[in-house]
């Protein structure tokens, strides 16, 4: 009964942390699709994703009678700082780089989480877990081999250190255990007050806030509230991975609405990427349903 209730758990977890990842992908099409002063387009995405939280708040507490903190405790505000800091260095790593080099570093954020864990949490990731990260770093590899070369190094450090935030975010909200959805949206205030003072004298300058009001009030909501509950029923470098799905879709969508057609290499490396990560999705879930070996130290469940 135990293995069947976790294999079910695991299954919600996966489904959570997909649509997060899905929702995650149209982040950056979106951006571009704004066409806006970068300390504006910051300013206004994380203004109407503050905005949902409250809503999101009220509806929960006072309507359906859920009793969820906005910033759960000292984990909550450690957290959010994580994933405020990510929110601003993603911005500046997409006006400062290419857009495949942005994506591409992101999709480290499942090392840097294996890693943190292993050190923070002693969870030590399986075999399985790292044979998938060495296939990740080989697609990863091929797909950036020549994007890197013209990349700006500033950018791809802010690309960089965004990874490094939301694998640091997902650690400490897997090792309080609470319920950390409402967090990333919440302290969403802290890079719209930045970048309302940073954004220029006359006022924001965005061509097309559209785009923006709806990145920041639809998709960026739905895809941290998924993403930030995936630890509750995954292990950190589990829910890592699908910060892989933007790496995967991003460029397609980008191609799609502004013509840019990825490499043959690029379809490569992210064919790998994708198998990679539904070979081990669905090998976990395997080994949760049929209870083959002991697979709760590797991934313990919290909430």
């Amino acid at each position: 009964m135990s293995h069947k209730i976790d294999a079910a758990h695991h299954r919600r977890g996966l489904l959570i942390t997909g649509l997060g990842g899905l929702a995650l992908s149209f982040d950056i099409p979106l951006i571009r699709s704004a066409d806006g002063e970068v300390w504006s387009l910051l300013a206004l995405r994380s203004l109407c994703t503050f905005c949902v939280a409250l809503v999101a708040w009220v509806v929960l507490n006072k309507l359906l009678d859920r009793k969820i903190a906005l910033v759960p405790g000292k984990a909550g505000l450690l957290a959010g700082l994580f994933y405020g800091l990510g929110s601003f260095t993603f911005l500046l790593a997409v006006f400062n780089t290419a857009t495949a080099n942005v994506v591409f570093i992101v999709a480290f954020t499942s090392m840097f989480a294996a890693v943190l864990s292993w050190i923070f949490l002693k969870e030590r990731p399986s075999n399985a877990t790292l044979l998938t990260m060495a296939i990740m770093v080989f697609g990863v590899s091929l797909i950036v081999h020549d994007g890197l070369k013209s990349g700006n190094f500033f950018g791809d450090a802010m690309a960089v250190s965004s990874a490094l935030m939301l694998a640091c975010a997902i650690t400490v909200s897997r090792a309080s255990g609470k319920d950390m959805g409402l967090v990333p949206l919440t302290t969403a205030i802290v890079p719209c007050v930045v970048g309302y003072i940073l954004s220029p004298a006359e006022g924001l300058q965005i061509a097309h806030p559209g785009w923006i009001m709806f990145d920041g009030i639809v998709m960026i909501p739905l895809a941290f509230f998924c993403l930030a509950t995936g630890p509750r029923y995954l292990s950190a470098p589990e829910v890592g991975m699908f910060y892989l799905l933007e790496t995967i879709l991003a460029p397609i969508w980008v191609w799609i609405v502004f013509s840019e057609s990825p490499t043959s290499q690029t379809l490569i490396g992210g064919a790998i990427l994708i198998l990679a990560l539904v070979g081990h999705s669905l090998w976990q879930m395997r080994q949760k349903s049929g209870g083959d070996g002991d697979v709760s130290n590797e991934f313990p469940f919290t909430g």
